[in-house]
């Protein structure tokens, strides 16, 4: 399906690059879609899919990169900051209220992984929003990263957390870090074989940045972000929630009980497999439900 490639205006002389689908049929004014990826993912990583089988069902989708990842602006490249994320995305939505085949009384959110936990943060504080979609949501960075550090490895980190922040006091450029790595004894922010079989499977066109490294300090922040603090906020937005049965990722306990926290209108869909089978064995799922909830929520 075609697209077209926009450049989306943000804060600090910025560009957002993000990719605007538009249905096959009919002349609107349509119901739209906005929708980014996770911690360290690009649009190039999956959601093309998503968005393509989103605009065939009649929606405006448009798919952006979060700053200094992918043909978007700022700088340093591959840092990330949850709460410039969100600032960001609030902008995307006013794009897409310039468009005149766009309705502006029919916008949805879709976000996946930490983008998932902003698209919960943007549904309880943007009312420009009618539907939300929060697939495999961060919901406590602080939890995640108790069970997923090794003890052992705390004390070290948290140690370089300060020597980053010490070397910025002196005008040193932060720190960085692997993304991904399986190697179990490298510095890195994962260490996941699913993000590697992500990769493979949805490799980076040429000419586009290949993230494989991020800041240091975008994981300190990652473990302050708490988008669970906002779920009981999100109503009376509906909200559809997508959950891996075994993710451990962004745990699905957590999930499941920020779910039970949520207000309706609310849904739950759980799809078989960990964190990144959202993507690939999971997609017909979880793009099924989250078309469904759209359609039931910003249909005419």
């Amino acid at each position: 399906m075609d697209f077209e490639d926009v450049l989306v205006p943000a804060a600090d002389d910025i560009s957002l690059h993000a990719w605007l689908f538009r249905p096959p049929v009919g002349d609107g004014p349509f119901p739209a879609i906005t929708m980014a990826h996770g911690f360290g993912g690009v649009k190039y990583r999956g959601l093309q899919g998503y968005a393509e089988r989103f605009s065939r069902a009649g929606f405006v989708v448009l798919v952006h990169d979060h700053r200094g990842f992918g043909l978007s602006g700022g700088e340093p490249r591959g840092d990330i900051d949850p709460w410039q994320q969100v600032a960001d995305w609030r902008r995307a939505i006013s794009f897409l209220e310039t468009l005149d085949d766009v309705d502006v009384n029919r916008i949805g959110i879709w976000g996946s992984s930490y983008a998932g936990g902003h698209s919960i943060v943007l549904a309880a504080t943007d009312r420009r929003i009618k539907a939300a979609v929060a697939q495999i949501p961060t919901i406590s960075g602080y939890e995640q990263s108790l069970r997923r550090v090794p003890p052992d490895r705390k004390q070290a980190l948290e140690e370089r957390f300060d020597a980053d922040e010490r070397g910025q006091l002196a005008g040193r450029r932060p720190e960085f870090q692997l993304l991904n790595s399986l190697d179990p004894g490298a510095q890195a922010a994962y260490h996941s074989q699913g993000m590697d079989e992500l990769h493979a499977s949805f490799p980076m066109p040429p000419g586009v940045e290949k993230p494989e490294h991020i800041t240091l300090r975008s994981t300190r922040k990652a473990q302050m972000y708490e988008p669970g603090a906002w779920i009981a906020r999100v109503s009376p937005t509906p909200l559809l929630m997508v959950v891996a049965k075994t993710d451990t990722v962004t745990l699905t306990d957590l999930a499941l009980a920020a779910y039970g926290r949520a207000l309706e209108p609310k849904r739950l869909a759980m799809y078989v497999g960990d964190h990144f089978d959202a993507y690939m064995t999971g997609f017909e799922t979880t793009s099924k439900a989250a078309t469904d909830w759209f359609r039931e929520h910003l249909a005419p």
